[in-house]
């Protein structure tokens, strides 16, 4: 049985959930977002309630993991998810242009990331914050722009997550 499935998902006042053609619609004051859910899933909306149920016994895993993706697109519409990127390094940079990021951290060149749609990202100093209502957009965005740069364990250069902790390495001894 699953915790997570049994739960009922309460749905806050400016939000509507719709359910059409296999998938579900959540609108709220930040947007609308949409997912396809498999037909051995039930999910029924009613009292202020949304109810996720498996149809069979075998899909125990996935009434708990849909179950969370709903509740992820009601909180998304109704408050931001945010991730922010600290950038770590002697001359690394970074820019907003546009509806492009350009990350300026050690190469010869510099790396141009075009930011998807939905998101809102901005720039201070040597912090990057990543906001939007999909958990999942935002998280592959951050890991794509973390994944130009990854910290190194031996100064701590490069692009990390705010609350990461770099695990550093000692460096060479030097024998006198």
């Amino acid at each position: 049985m699953s915790r997570i499935g049994k739960q009922p998902i309460s749905i806050p006042e400016k939000t509507t959930i719709e359910l059409v053609d296999g998938s579900v619609v959540v609108k709220g004051p930040l947007g609308e977002l949409k997912r396809s859910v498999k037909d051995v899933i039930s999910v029924r909306v009613s009292d202020g309630e949304v109810f996720v149920e498996p149809k069979r016994d075998d899909v125990q895993a996935l009434w708990g993991t849909y179950a969370s993706h709903i509740s992820n697109m009601i909180r998304g519409v109704n408050q931001a998810f945010e991730k922010k990127l600290v950038v770590e390094g002697i001359g690394y940079k970074v820019a907003m242009s546009g509806s492009d990021l350009t990350l300026n951290v050690g190469f010869s060149h510099p790396v141009t990331l075009k930011i998807p749609e939905g998101l809102t990202v901005s720039v201070e100093k040597n912090v990057i914050s990543i906001s939007g209502p999909d958990k999942e957009e935002v998280g592959a965005f951050a890991a794509r722009v973390r994944a130009v740069k990854k910290p190194e364990p031996y100064k701590g250069k490069g692009i990390r997550y705010d609350n990461e902790v770099v695990r550093r390495k000692q460096g060479k001894k030097v024998v006198a």
